[in-house]
């Protein structure tokens, strides 16, 4: 007879969601039954287009848009984000910069450096202080007439730290600048409205808000130029061509109702849970620190830097322990390098290395939190105990010797 293993304490929201039963429930019917093309004019194929109208009229009310047109659907933020910059560059050719922060997804940063590497264009890195806020003054300074586009993430994919787009915003508009914020991890858990703001394009990713993956949407703000990357067929009003993917875009619309819906809840329980499981951590472990706690942060995120050990095998072993988190570190040629994010946030050097990120979401509850925080002591002290990190120490610390 096998034995059921305990249920896993998911603390990666970030990474993805569960898709919501009910995000489920509502697509189902579209991969069997009302499988039409969207394009075709008979009933079938109706059926389909008005799905995906309704869809996008659900996502228009999260997002706070004044035209349902404004938004298309993508297969997901990378692809939201890239055509955004892209487009931006080719609404204006004559200006060749663009300014981004040094705390970005790669979706941006790495889109940007080929930019710079093969078409010459000039970024410009916004430097972060140590709570991962934005340098304004360094900001301003690179605002000019040359600056095509802007690229600011409206909250941080591994501390949370959130961005002031909205008058970031404002600044690069009176520059003539497009402004894009990657809203990934914003949607579903910050207010949005869009109407009142300057922002004209914003990214965004079903599986971040419980909705399935390969499923994303871009804004664009009504009257900004954008030449489409997907050359084929109509869809999409012509932006981005290839057939729609029906039962993706239902459960988006689905995800986006169900978040409306959450979002006072997230903001209040989740966030109190997410202050005692920080809050806890720091009290019974040494040596280390909640990453950008003094800034303002997503409800749902916290990253800790543990001093002396590194994050991949923090990850490895609460996994065992049926803990699930995701570490701010990525392997390259067999060594981890740090998180960019923590070295621009200039954590210590024996902690840069040590950092690990607890995402919640809705579905998490009081017992994951209790569960999780009877197993995190004893993950650190284990490993802290056969550290080569902490054999340099040496009596400089003093650490505690449980087990796991």
């Amino acid at each position: 007879m096998s034995v059921q293993p305990a249920r896993l304490v998911y603390l990666d929201n970030n990474a993805t969601t569960r898709a919501d039963p009910r995000v489920v429930e509502a697509m189902l019917p579209y991969f069997s039954e009302y499988y039409g093309n969207p394009s075709s004019k008979y009933a079938l194929g109706a059926h389909a287009g008005m799905a995906v109208k309704r869809a996008r009229e659900q996502l228009q009310r999260l997002l706070g848009v004044e035209h349902a047109h404004e938004l298309m659907f993508t297969s997901g933020g990378t692809e939201s984000t890239n055509a955004a910059i892209l487009a931006a560059l080719e609404a204006s050719p004559r200006r060749r910069e663009i300014i981004t922060s040094a705390v970005e997804h790669p979706a941006v940063l790495a889109l940007c450096g080929w930019l710079e590497k093969t078409k010459g264009i000039r970024v410009h890195l916004i430097p972060v202080d140590r709570q991962g806020r934005l340098d304004i003054m360094a900001y301003r300074a690179a605002l000019s007439d040359r600056v095509a586009a802007v690229s600011i993430m409206w909250a941080n994919n591994e501390t949370g730290v959130i961005n002031p787009v909205v008058d970031l915003a404002e600044l690069a508009k009176e520059h003539g600048a497009l402004f894009h914020t990657d809203a990934v991890q914003a949607v579903g858990k910050l207010p949005i409205d869009l109407r009142s703001t300057a922002i004209d394009m914003l990214s965004l990713s079903g599986h971040k808000l419980h909705a399935p993956k390969g499923i994303g949407a871009l804004y664009i703000r009504n009257g900004v130029r954008f030449k489409p990357q997907i050359k084929g067929g109509h869809q999409e009003r012509g932006r981005r061509a290839g057939t729609e993917n029906v039962p993706g875009i239902v459960g988006l619309g689905m995800a986006a109702e169900l978040a409306a819906a959450h979002m006072a809840d997230e903001d209040i329980r989740v966030r109190a849970l997410r202050d005692r499981l920080e809050r806890e951590i720091v009290e019974r472990v040494e040596h280390c620190v909640a990453v950008g706690a003094r800034a303002e942060r997503l409800p749902n995120t916290s990253n800790i830097a543990f001093s002396f050990i590194e994050s991949e095998s923090i990850v490895m072993l609460l996994d065992r322990a049926g803990v699930a988190v995701s570490m701010g570190s990525a392997c390259s040629t067999g060594s981890f390098e740090p998180s960019h994010v923590l070295v621009a946030m200039k954590v210590a050097d024996d902690a840069v290395r040590g950092g690990v990120r607890f995402s919640l979401s809705r579905d998490t509850t009081d017992d994951d939190v209790d569960r999780a925080l009877a197993v995190i002591p004893g993950v650190i002290a284990r490993l802290r105990e056969i550290s080569p990190f902490c054999a340099e120490e040496g009596a400089s610390m003093t650490l505690n010797r449980a087990h796991v």
